[in-house]
């Protein structure tokens, strides 16, 4: 979808990144903006602090000012927001908004709620391009893309919330104040003039010098969960599946119910599996009730080949897979199998991929796509049947 920007600059400002990037001017519009006239205090003193590694000039803190983005970025008092101003970066031709928020978690929470209802409005690649630039004590959001990388420099770093976004290798990664988030010095964009990614995607299917799908690094991954342990495994995912019900005993971890089909149907090693438990409540008195499987994995080829063949099996019969088969969602030497889809989408969240060996299956951009280890299969956070995760 496309936002109409109202700007008094330039013609060339018609795509502000105000709390992502646009692609091609495409991305949805917070609420509308102000400023308090007269409180430049806090608005002042980010800006001498960005002087020192870009252009910001002419700081204005009214609510007239043309500058500011018409419905692109929170009103003061939304997200803890105090006081908004707005500068100029002079040679970039682009201006950088200011937000000063009296506290700067409620700031992240609201940011992450507006790319969170985004995405679940259909938008699956909001926020990849974030330019939403936290400091301390002030939030930059320029609109020009080498202004973003000129202010990483500093110690402001970009917030990103979509969970399908990925922190190339040699950038930084920090937690934010809020789960689901991460701050980093990596300016994703598609105009050529953000930070140079030497893990450039490729499709998989493409061989050399294929054009490549945003998400996919040319060799192996861009980053995938581990466990050292059960436990451990058990605890990483606990925010996403229901396991107060928890079993490792092999009886019960073999129980399958006509809701809910593992992936795995027999013995756990000869899938390259060193572990596997049930996490839900089993049948018994009353129905099969939130069953899904933890592997940890000694040989993920092995798991990823024999999860393969079974997928492609079931998708024999009709040409789709039933309803109640789980899908196995992998990290680097862990797994997990559920039908849950809401559960899924929290395992996305944590960098969890899906084994897709559907042939001829693609990814729209934004999603991840990943060559796996079991040949004609990929790893991706894209379902067709729900495109939110």
């Amino acid at each position: 979808m496309r936002i109409q920007r109202t700007l008094a600059t330039t013609a060339a400002l018609t795509c502000l990144a105000a709390l992502s990037a646009c692609k091609g001017g495409t991305e949805a519009a917070p609420p509308a903006a102000t400023a308090s006239a007269g409180s430049t205090g806090p608005l002042a003193e980010a800006q001498r602090y960005m002087r020192q590694f870009t252009s910001c000039e002419d700081l204005g803190a009214s609510p007239d000012d043309p500058r500011l983005p018409s419905g692109d970025f929170p009103e003061a008092g939304q997200w803890s927001v105090k006081e908004l101003g707005v500068c100029s970066d002079e040679p970039e031709k682009g201006d950088i908004a200011i937000a000063a928020p009296a506290d700067m978690k409620a700031f992240q929470e609201g940011y992450k709620q507006y790319v969170m209802d985004k995405i679940a409005a259909g938008d699956g690649s909001y926020g990849l391009e974030s330019r939403v630039l936290v400091g301390k004590g002030f939030v930059a959001v320029p609109t020009r893309t080498r202004t973003a990388v000129a202010l990483v420099r500093s110690d402001l770093r970009v917030l990103t919330c979509n969970p399908t976004a990925a922190v190339p290798e040699g950038y930084k990664r920090e937690k934010a104040l809020v789960e689901g988030c991460v701050l980093g010095d990596f300016v994703n964009s598609e105009d050529g003039q953000g930070s140079p990614n030497l893990q450039t995607p490729q499709d998989p299917a493409g061989g050399a010098g294929a054009t490549g799908k945003p998400g996919q690094p040319a060799h192996g991954s861009l980053g995938l969960p581990r466990a050292a342990s059960m436990g451990e495994l058990r605890k990483l995912v606990e925010s996403s599946l229901d396991c107060s019900h928890f079993s490792t005993d092999p009886a019960t971890v073999a129980v399958e119910s006509i809701d809910y089909a593992p992936v795995v149907k027999d013995a756990p090693l000869t899938w390259g599996l060193s572990g596997r438990a049930l996490c839900g409540e089993p049948a018994g008195a009353q129905r099969a009730h939130g069953l899904s499987w933890l592997d940890t994995v000694s040989d993920m080829k092995k798991l990823q080949t024999r999860a393969k063949a079974a997928q492609l099996a079931d998708l024999k019969e009709d040409g789709r897979l039933r309803a109640t088969q789980s899908l196995l969602l992998v990290g680097e030497n862990i797994a997990v199998e559920t039908n849950d889809p809401a559960a899924r989408f929290g395992l996305y969240q944590q960098q969890f991929l899906y084994l897709n060996c559907v042939p001829g299956f693609s990814a729209p951009t934004g999603y991840r796509l990943e060559k796996a280890q079991a040949d004609g299969c990929v790893l991706t956070n894209y379902e067709p049947g729900h495109p939110v995760g």
